[in-house]
């Protein structure tokens, strides 16, 4: 059979993809059920539209891909080769759409709904999943997405849609987030057992001021909060090796490739002696961040207040 090819109204091939999805889309659905049933009265009457619409949806439709899709015959309607090929492709994609549909709204469920929730590095041996486990007393089948990186990158993520939630330090100060201080956790200067400052309690930073530093990389959070505190003791730290895991930093520092300041780790590390630091106060702010203007769904609100809630009893004790 030869297709005749209309050319009034016809998208050209130059138009740009956004215009033939724009003028597309809403019929799709009218054209599936229609080359299901074969009938434009049937079809109407299973889609609860007037068959005046869906006749005018299915000529506009022919109009814009310039080809002819159904070959009249009387009442009924028969698929041409180039219908049968263009109904399969839009199955496909009414089935991604449904499929998609029901995946969000799944997300969104009060009971079952999914929390994109990102955590730094030193978070996830205790804290989250202590949270976690706290939480799902009251919300056992909420489902989460769990992200780990440093704060920057976290930022970024919910940013781009792709987190709701994020535990990180320092407390972000932008406009297009909100922000909520949780907690405050003590970091320590940690040093080699064999060395001469290990039979010490405390310290003040500025002791330290010749010592070799092992830090986290430019970028992370902790490494700022470094920088910054050996800037009000009154030195820059001669950095000697970066990294991306605080306990990859004490494997450095009991091998005795310099010291670092950390927070606490979660079981006792040999080789290695931690001490307080008593001038600068040396402690980093853990906080909660979500995009501002962003719509909860149920259960990133239950988690969010959650949260909040624990201000001041995040972080075990």
């Amino acid at each position: 059979m030869v297709h005749q090819q209309r050319s009034q109204n016809r998208l050209s091939q130059t138009s740009d993809t956004e215009d033939i999805v724009a003028l597309l889309a809403p019929r799709l659905a009218h054209f599936a059920g229609v080359a299901r049933t074969e009938h434009v009265t049937r079809a109407a009457q299973e889609m609860n539209v007037p068959q005046s619409t869906l006749s005018r949806a299915l000529v506009r439709l022919e109009q814009d891909l310039g080809v002819d899709l159904f070959v009249r015959r009387g009442r009924t309607l028969a698929l041409t080769p180039a219908g049968r090929t263009f109904l399969g492709s839009v199955e496909r994609a009414l089935a991604e759409i449904e499929r998609a549909a029901d995946e969000v709204r799944a997300d969104a469920d009060p009971a079952t709904g999914k929390v994109a929730f990102g955590f730094l590095h030193t978070m996830g041996a205790e804290t989250v999943p202590g949270l976690l486990h706290s939480f799902r007393a009251d919300h056992p089948r909420v489902r989460f997405s769990l992200v780990q990186n440093y704060g920057e990158a976290m930022l970024e993520r919910l940013r781009a849609g792709e987190l709701d939630l994020c535990l990180t330090s320092p407390v972000p100060d932008a406009p297009d987030l909100v922000a909520r201080r949780l907690d405050e956790q003590k970091l320590r200067l940690v040093v080699p057992a064999d060395h001469a400052l290990a039979g010490r309690r405390r310290i003040r930073l500025a002791e330290a001021a010749d010592e070799v530093f092992v830090t986290l990389e430019p970028g992370y959070g902790l490494r700022r909060i470094t920088d910054d505190l050996c800037k009000e003791a009154g030195f820059r730290p001669r950095v000697a090796f970066e990294g991306e895991e605080t306990e990859t930093l004490r494997g450095l520092v009991a091998a005795g490739l310099g010291v670092a300041l950390l927070p606490p780790p979660t079981v006792p590390r040999p080789g290695v002696v931690e001490l307080t630091v008593t001038a600068p106060r040396a402690a980093r702010e853990i906080g909660v961040a979500w995009l501002a203007g962003s719509v909860d769904t149920p259960p990133v609100a239950a988690f969010k207040k959650f949260l909040l809630s624990r201000r001041g009893n995040l972080l075990p004790a």
